[in-house]
C-alpha cells in the first residue's frame, strides 16, 4: 500500500485554508485506499523533517502561501528525495512571485494587464497609474492582501501605511468584467467557471473560504471563442512556467462592450485549494472525476525534481 504523508498547516497568510484542504485530502486518499499520515507544518523545520524520516512514499503538498508553494518546501522534499505532488521548486517560485510569472507570460505572448511595482513611500505620496488600479502583494495568493482603488476612493495613504506584505507593492490595471477561472490537469485544461462573488466586491478571501462567499457557473456562458481562449490560455500558462500536476489559472474577462471581449490573465496556482468551496475540485467533477480520484491522480503523478 503506497503510503502517503498529507502536509497542511504551515506558517503563511493562508494556514486556515491548508488545514481545510489537508482534512478534505486526508479523507479522500483513505477512501482512495492510501496509507495516510497527516503532517501538520509549523515553523519547526528540523520536527519536520524528523516527522519525514523514515521517507513517505509521496508527500501530498496540501500547503498554501508562502513557503508552501513558493518552491520552499519543494526544494526541501528534493533535498530529501522525496517525490511529491504539484509542481517543482522552479514553476512554484515564478508563479508565486507575480512579477516574474508575468514576465514568463508576457515572453510567450499571453494576455497580462499593465502593471508597476512601486514602493511602500510611493504609494503613500501619489496613485501609481490611473484609476482604477489593483493592488496586491507580489508573493502571496488567494487574494491575500488585494484591494480595488476606484475613482474618488481616499485609501490610498492609508493602505500604503498599513502595508504588511514587504516593501514592494504590485500596481495593476483593473479590468471590469468578470472573474473566470480554468483548472488544469496535467496536459488537460478543465473547464471554465464564471465566478460571481457574494462576500466582497471582488473574488476576494472571503468571497473564496466564506460559506457562501461566492457562486461558481460552470461551465461559465460566455462566447465560445473567449470559452475556448480561456481554455487554450490556461494551458499555455501551465506548461510556459514549466508546472506539473494540478493548476489553476485566473482571469478577468472584460465583457462590457460586449462578447467576445477582452481576456487578461492575472495568475497561475499552482496549490490551487482543494477546500468544500473549491474550483478544482468542481471542476474535475464536471469532467467526470471524483474528489478521491482527483486526489489519487495527484499521488500518481507525484516526482521530485524540476
Amino acid at each position: 500500500m503506497t503510503r502517503v504523508a498529507v502536509l497542511h498547516g504551515g506558517i503563511s497568510a493562508e494556514r486556515a485554508v491548508s488545514l481545510a484542504t489537508g482534512k478534505q485530502v486526508v479523507a479522500a486518499l483513505r477512501e482512495a485506499g492510501f496509507a495516510v499520515t497527516p503532517i501538520e507544518a509549523t515553523a519547526d523545520l528540523g520536527a519536520l523533517i524528523a516527522a519525514l524520516t523514515p521517507a513517505p512514499d509521496v508527500v501530498f503538498n496540501a500547503l498554501h502561501g508562502r513557503f508552501g508553494e513558493d518552491g520552499s518546501i519543494q526544494g526541501v522534499l528534493d533535498w530529501m528525495g522525496i517525490p511529491y505532488t504539484h509542481s517543482g521548486v522552479r514553476a512554484s517560485a515564478l508563479a508565486m512571485d507575480k512579477t516574474a510569472a508575468k514576465a514568463v507570460f508576457r515572453a510567450h505572448g499571453l494576455p497580462v494587464a499593465e502593471s508597476r511595482l512601486v514602493s511602500r513611500a510611493e504609494l503613500e505620496i501619489a496613485d501609481p497609474m490611473p484609476m482604477p488600479y489593483v493592488l496586491k502583494p507580489v508573493n502571496e495568493g488567494s487574494s491575500v492582501g488585494v484591494h480595488i482603488v476606484k475613482a474618488g476612493d481616499n485609501r490610498r495613504a492609508e493602505i500604503a501605511r498599513g502595508w504588511r506584505f514587504g516593501e514592494t507593492i504590485m500596481a495593476e490595471r483593473f479590468i471590469a468584467g468578470r472573474e473566470l477561472t480554468v483548472g488544469v490537469m496535467g496536459d488537460r485544461a478543465l473547464a471554465v467557471t464564471d465566478i460571481l462573488a457574494e462576500a466582497g466586491a471582488f473574488y476576494d478571501y472571503e468571497s473564496k473560504y466564506a460559506e457562501g462567499g461566492s457562486r461558481h457557473v460552470i461551465p461559465a456562458r460566455l462566447h465560445p471563442d473567449a470559452y475556448a481562449r480561456a481554455m487554450e490560455v490556461a494551458l499555455a500558462a501551465h506548461r510556459a512556467l514549466g508546472c506539473r500536476g494540478a493548476t489553476r489559472a485566473d482571469f478577468r474577462y472584460d465583457d462590457t462592450r460586449g462578447e467576445p471581449g477582452e481576456l487578461i490573465l492575472l495568475e497561475m496556482n499552482t496549490q490551487p485549494g482543494l477546500t468544500p468551496t473549491s474550483l478544482l475540485p468542481e471542476q474535475a467533477a464536471h469532467c467526470g472525476v471524483p474528489f478521491p480520484e482527483l486526489c489519487a491522480w495527484m499521488v500518481r503523478e507525484a516526482r521530485h525534481g524540476p
